[in-house]
């Protein structure tokens, strides 16, 4: 009979059970099959690949790497490899606005929106600016009638002159005060029976306030110095176009039919208004035409004429139009003047054609280079006639196209003779091609105020503020992870003394201290980094000492110390390797930060002297962030970037050197 064993059991449940075992139970299923320990399917890992390992799980951390390992090279590759010197101006590529594209597509084009400009009606072009540099076809005026000024504009045309009685103004009497009239400049002598019966006409535009009472008058001096007023219209406050006979009103004020009236007589004729109690009388005239049938007299009448307000009151040379205002005031009113919108080409107006000087270098250096031809020879050897000058002008060919920067000439000018000669030729000059492109350049970004590439301006300061940021952290991470080790580690008397005095120089503002530095020592790189890192480790330690303070009681520790661990090993064997995730992603930051002071210092105009930087680029420009905001958005949105890059990388590194991390996945 089998040998049985007998069990009783209860389970979670409180309920017994009874189970009878054999030997049988305990027979091996599996006697023919070697059984043995499976090797491992893991593989051996280090600390710093499984850190490694982690942190490539965490996407954003990877793609703020990816963005801050590219702005880190092209920060040293750019500055190096653009063609444009950050170093000097360049006068001819100031304010260049971004361009990818050819003028004229409307997007990313060199070119900007020029809204309610003057419109010069004589050229056909926007007032001030030159052909070169409006796009073809983007014109659109507005209107004639549409759009008036009151303010004299050599652009506008047509209105009225608006005559009134000036406020201080208190003379009165039978013949008013005279406000606005035409002085004859030389002897003038009046034949009467040559003189048109439509000798003179004026017209009084439309209405503006209270129109005065108003006559129009010959006047002149008599033998005795007497002003005589003769009038050729009485008085009224009519509107309207008329027309005043001058031969009528000197034959009944009994003057000869032949008279000549000299200069020092003064004769002119005169508009005068009669002032009231508040001197609010206005005459508007919008024309004044004299006509004679006289050969002789006729261009004297002509140039006492005037069709245009404005131009009237424009015009400077006296000697052609004598109109002007005796003892009262004189105003626009109403002209007409249009205004249009266009496309205005910032590369065309900068380094298009333009009109300037060349001299015998740079003509020598075309010649000489193949990119021209000129029968410069002949003319040495020649009299140096009109005639040769303009056989020599007319003899100039282009050979390359796309490199010689003379177009055209216009004028030739020389001194000397052939053995030493000064030549100065005048013509139509691509600037472009003048400061060595080939073809018109193109600006990413645009330039600034200097000329300078946005571009290479903004990656060479990226460069100098990472520089500074790097070098700045590591000496403040090193110095501050000492300090913060041995106050954390010690404690005691050691650490009261050290925090005590890291309070006090916290206490002191970083801005001041910076200033200090920049007053005492000068505003440059070393300065700077000198500046911030007397205040910046003091971060970097105090995170430092709390971690050291967090895991110097731990099991672990004691467990090292009893064995024998010295301090030294301790501190860096066991507790910092601990602390360092935490660390790293402080001092990480700690770039950003720094590029983000020197930003800062910058805009209080204490920046880097001799050496660009983000802060300093964007000090520099922000005075155009209305007119020209390109030049702060470009440098603006790649210190964004650097700055968003970072705090990305950072989290990355602190979940990757995470001990307690070690091994997930």
């Amino acid at each position: 009979m089998e040998k049985k064993e007998h069990f009783e059991y209860e389970d979670s449940q409180r309920l017994k059970h009874e189970v009878d075992l054999t030997p049988e139970d305990f027979q091996f299923t599996q006697k023919d099959v070697h059984i043995s320990d499976a090797k491992f399917q893991s593989k051996p890992t280090t600390f710093f690949k499984d850190a490694l390992k982690r942190f490539s799980k965490n996407k954003s951390s990877v793609v703020g790497a990816i963005i801050l390992g590219i702005l880190v090279i092209l920060a040293f590759i750019l500055p190096v490899s653009l063609p444009s010197d950050i170093k000097s101006e360049h006068p001819y590529e100031v304010k260049l606005l971004p361009k990818i594209n050819e003028a004229g597509t409307g997007w990313w084009d060199g070119c900007q929106t020029k809204t309610h400009i003057t419109y010069d009606t004589i050229n056909n072009l926007p007032a001030d600016f030159e052909a070169r540099s409006v796009v073809e076809g983007s014109i659109v005026k507005t209107k004639e009638g549409e759009n008036f000024t009151d303010a004299v504009n050599k652009y506008a045309y047509g209105g009225s002159i608006r005559i009134s009685i000036a406020a201080e103004s208190t003379k009165s009497g039978e013949f008013g005060t005279p406000v606005y009239g035409y002085n004859l400049a030389n002897d003038y002598q009046l034949t009467y029976t040559t003189v048109n019966p439509d000798a003179s006409f004026f017209d009084v535009g439309t209405k503006y306030g209270e129109l005065g009472e108003y006559a129009v008058q010959f006047r002149y001096k008599d033998d005795n110095g007497d002003v005589q007023h003769i009038n050729i219209k009485d008085y009224s406050k009519d509107i309207g176009t008329y027309t005043v006979d001058l031969t009528p009103a000197l034959i009944n004020a009994g003057l000869p039919n032949t008279t000549v009236f000299k200069k020092s007589q003064k004769p002119s004729i005169v508009f005068v208004l009669k002032p009231n109690a508040d001197n609010a009388e206005n005459l508007l005239i919008s024309s004044a035409s004299m006509a004679s049938s006289s050969t002789d007299e006729a261009e004297t009448m002509k140039a006492m004429s005037f069709n245009d307000a404005n131009a009237s009151l424009l015009q400077s040379d006296k000697t052609k139009l004598n109109w002007g205002v005796y003892g009262g005031q004189t105003n626009l009113y109403r002209a007409n003047i249009i205004y249009c919108d266009f496309r205005w080409d910032s590369y065309a107006d900068r380094l298009g054609i333009q009109k300037r000087a060349l001299s015998n270098t740079n003509i020598n250096t075309y010649i000489s280079n193949g990119w021209m031809s000129w029968d410069f020879d002949t003319f040495l050897n020649s009299a140096h006639a009109d005639t040769d000058k303009a056989a020599l002008i007319s003899s100039f060919k282009i050979l390359n196209d796309e490199r010689c920067p003379l177009r055209s000439i216009d004028t030739v000018s020389f001194t000397g003779d052939a053995s030493k000669y000064i030549l100065e030729v005048n013509g139509d000059v691509s600037i472009y091609r003048w400061l060595g492109y080939s073809k018109m350049p193109k600006y990413l970004f645009g330039t600034d105020a200097s000329g300078k590439d946005i571009v290479n301006l903004t990656f060479a300061g990226l460069r100098t503020s990472l520089l500074l940021g790097i070098i700045t952290s590591a000496v403040c991470f090193i110095f501050g992870l000492f300090w913060g080790a041995i106050s954390g580690y010690f404690g005691g008397w050691a650490d009261i003394l050290m925090e005590r005095f890291t309070e006090i120089l916290g206490g002191l503002p970083w801005i001041v201290v910076m200033t200090i530095c920049i007053l005492k020592f000068g505003s440059n790189f070393v300065t700077f980094a000198l500046a911030l890192c007397l205040t910046g480790w003091m971060g970097t330690s105090s995170i430092t000492r709390t971690q050291f303070y967090r895991y110097k009681d731990r099991e672990y520790i004691f467990a090292a110390r009893t064995l024998g661990a010295s301090d030294f090993r301790l501190i860096f064997r066991h507790i910092l390797p601990n602390a360092v995730g935490t660390i790293i992603t402080s001092t990480v930051l700690m770039i950003p930060s720094t590029i983000f002071s020197e930003a800062t210092i910058s805009y209080l105009g204490l920046g880097l002297q001799g050496l660009s930087s983000l802060g300093v680029t964007l000090s520099d420009n922000q005075i155009y962030i209305s007119t020209l905001p390109h030049l702060i958005m470009f440098p603006s949105a790649v210190m964004s970037l650097i700055m968003i890059s970072f705090n990305l990388f950072g989290n990355g590194l602190r979940d990757a050197f995470n001990p307690s991390l070690k091994g997930e996945e």
